[in-house]
């Protein structure tokens, strides 16, 4: 720009320069002076357009410095405005970082409440389901203990079988003494062993399936007191399997008052519902079907027992 207001100034100065390349003797028409005068007309134009030119010359230099200063300040601007974008950028990126991680805590949140719901869900069913449960325990609970005042009420207790048995012997001892006139009673052949000695035996006789010698040896060591609970499901075990379902209940029952938390009790009360089943009570052994199912669910005589309740529905 500097170089086209030169060429201008240049054009215009031509002129005058020609006009006033024979000055006056005296100084007259001189345009190179600072006071000029003795101008012609057309001199005094040309003075005036130089006046003229050499203000728009200066304004022109001025606007171009302005000019070079608005470009600086504009570099300056476009410096400031490339850094705020790179720092708007990185703003931008840690703004979607903090959104993504937001919506992933918000998810696992959602997903997390969601696992909650479905776990109080859960404890709730199991929590109904075993209200369910502990009701019809002790609806069984119920059952048993009417079945058990019934058998008491019933059935011959063990103790006054025992009496029985004791009275029968000794009307047969005493009956034997009259007719071959023995003065002394016989000594029991068992009364040389021990009771444990005895009790293996008894065993061993059980599994040979010799019941009535297997349970001879249980009534002595059930007179002699010797492990009664064990001893006594043994000798309804006995009856059980000689189909003695009144005798067996009766042992049965007995063993269960003196140890009711035995490892044998699942393989006792399925046994004792057989037997009610096989004499007829039918409705007390479905009870203790379900008894059985209830309190041991694990247990082979628990399987057993739900076989033989699915197969009367």
């Amino acid at each position: 720009m500097k170089l086209n207001i030169l060429a201008i100034f240049f054009l215009i100065s031509a002129p005058s320069y020609l006009l006033s390349s024979e000055p006056s003797a005296f100084g007259a028409g001189d345009l190179s002076n600072p006071t000029p005068y003795g101008l012609t007309s057309g001199e005094k134009i040309i003075l005036e357009n130089n006046k003229k030119l050499q203000t728009v010359v200066v304004k022109s230099n001025n606007q171009a410095n302005e000019v070079e200063s608005i470009r600086d300040r504009i570099d300056g601007l476009q410096s400031i405005i490339e850094n705020i974008n790179l720092t708007l950028r990185d703003d931008k990126l840690k703004l979607k970082t903090m959104d993504d991680k937001l919506l992933f805590e918000h998810n696992s949140n959602i997903e997390f409440s969601q696992r909650l719901i479905n776990v109080n869900q859960s404890n709730s069913k199991l929590i109904a389901t075993n209200t369910e449960n502990i009701e019809k325990l002790n609806l069984l609970i119920v059952e048993v203990s009417k079945i058990v005042d019934k058998i008491n009420a019933t059935f011959v207790s063990k103790d006054e079988f025992n009496v029985l048995i004791k009275d029968i012997n000794e009307f047969k001892d005493l009956v034997a003494k009259e007719f071959r006139g023995e003065e002394k009673p016989k000594k029991s052949r068992l009364e040389s062993l021990s009771n444990p000695d005895i009790y293996k035996k008894a065993k061993e006789l059980y599994d040979k399936k010799l019941y009535s010698q297997s349970l001879e040896q249980y009534e002595y060591l059930i007179s002699k007191n010797y492990k009664p609970a064990t001893v006594h499901y043994m000798a309804g075990e006995v009856n059980y399997s000689s189909k003695n379902y009144t005798e067996a209940l009766s042992y049965y029952k007995k063993s269960a008052t003196l140890d009711d938390n035995a490892q044998y009790m699942p393989v006792l009360m399925l046994h004792t519902a057989i037997s009610m089943w096989e004499l007829g009570d039918k409705k007390n052994a479905k009870i203790f079907y379900n008894a059985i199912v209830s309190k041991y669910p694990n247990s082979d005589s628990a399987k057993i027992a739900q076989k033989k309740l699915s197969s009367l529905k």
